[in-house]
């Protein structure tokens, strides 16, 4: 790895210029996602600047999820895979995010299930209390990592034989091709919440760690409610993307 020569007296402060070294680094390739920075004190010596100084900058740079840092011996600073880009903006389904992002899309099933509908899923779905729903959780990976941990409800009258069919690819393009159900509008919700153990196992990350939870209520074009989701995705590894505008 080269080394920058920092700037002194120029207005740019140490740290920022460390950050730009880094971050062009790795754009560049000379550094790659896995790869471990060298130790504090060896780098820190070799930039001239104090260990406070360059903390700063990895600070920042992991605030980015430029960076990830692990404590202990065998820890240290190593640069990140990078986030995927997956945007909200419209409705698609995970798999058809991934294909915008030039991703392959893969699903594993933990359930698939038919059984009375929850009160939060039934008042989403506009169903009777207790009415049957077909629930299918989903463990999503993109370029074979785990991204997502999907929990899905459809209405089960609607949609007789759904669990019968191949559940490994995208959902939304079964509705449209086998029932003529497409999702074209939906209501979502973000919030920050944090992996429960079960979850974390699953998503490969330590109990706690923060996630995003998106919770949905999907419809067809003529407002049936064929869907109720809630989706939580690993914000070091999905970067979400919300695109707006205004009318001219």
């Amino acid at each position: 790895m080269e080394y920058v020569e920092l700037a002194r007296g120029g207005g740019v402060p140490a740290h920022v210029q460390i950050e730009r070294w880094l971050l062009a680094s790795i754009a560049s390739g000379e550094i790659a996602p896995g790869d471990r920075l060298p130790g504090e004190r060896a780098l820190a010596s070799r930039l001239g600047v104090s260990r406070m100084t360059l903390r700063q900058a990895l600070a920042a740079l992991e605030s980015r999820g430029a960076l990830v840092r692990t404590p202990g011996r065998a820890g240290g600073a190593f640069v990140a895979e990078p986030r995927v880009e997956c945007d909200l903006t419209g409705l698609a389904g995970f798999t058809e995010r991934m294909r915008r992002a030039h991703l392959t899309a893969a699903a594993r099933v933990l359930r698939a299930r038919t059984g009375a509908a929850p009160p939060e899923v039934a008042a989403a779905l506009e169903l009777a209390p207790s009415a049957p729903v077909h629930e299918i959780a989903r463990v999503r990976s993109a370029g074979g990592a785990p991204v997502a941990l999907e929990s899905s409800f459809f209405p089960a009258p609607l949609l007789p034989g759904l669990l019968e069919e191949d559940l490994g690819g995208s959902l939304y393009e079964l509705l449209e091709r086998r029932y003529g159900l497409a999702p074209r509008q939906s209501t979502e919700h973000l919030d920050p919440v944090v992996a429960t153990p079960e979850q974390a196992a699953e998503l490969e990350v330590a109990p706690g760690t923060p996630l995003m939870r998106i919770e949905r209520t999907a419809r067809t074009a003529q407002g049936v409610p064929v869907e109720y989701a809630r989706d939580l995705f690993r914000p070091d590894r999905v970067r979400l993307t919300v695109r707006t505008g205004r009318p001219f």
